[in-house]
């Protein structure tokens, strides 16, 4: 058995741009996909903090530095310029592997600028 467990996650990202007339994805400025190990072309769930919308895409590169965070596509209907967005990345592990996966979070201020990073649960998480 497999289990889908969370690999990587930047939370509270602030859309940029949205481009419907585009191919589709989610394009990520480089050096955020550097933080949390988003790979180019990786599947990614993403959940809108304003209205619970949720949809799947995969990641393209964005100029390292810009803060870039842009809904292509039909993604672009999920959220607007200025919405925040949690944007996902899980991978399969058996059980065991599961039990030790630690994910890599990013907490994003307004400008898309990483406020807070750790691997695995932070220190001050419920029940922790």
């Amino acid at each position: 058995m497999l289990l889908r467990v969370l690999k990587a996650k930047l939370h509270l990202a602030t859309v940029t741009r949205t481009e419907l007339n585009y191919h589709g994805s989610i394009t990520i400025a480089e050096d955020l996909m550097e933080a949390v190990g988003f790979l180019p072309f990786e599947q990614v769930l993403i959940g809108n903090c304003a209205n619970g919308a949720r949809g799947e895409t995969y990641v393209i590169r964005g100029p390292r530095g810009s803060g870039a965070i842009e809904l292509n596509g039909a993604m672009a209907h999920l959220a607007s310029p200025g919405h925040r967005i949690i944007v996902m990345s899980f991978a399969f592990a058996k059980p065991r592997r599961a039990a030790r996966v630690q994910p890599k979070i990013a907490i994003l201020d307004e400008s898309n600028h990483i406020i807070e990073q750790w691997a695995g649960e932070p220190a001050d998480a419920p029940g922790a």
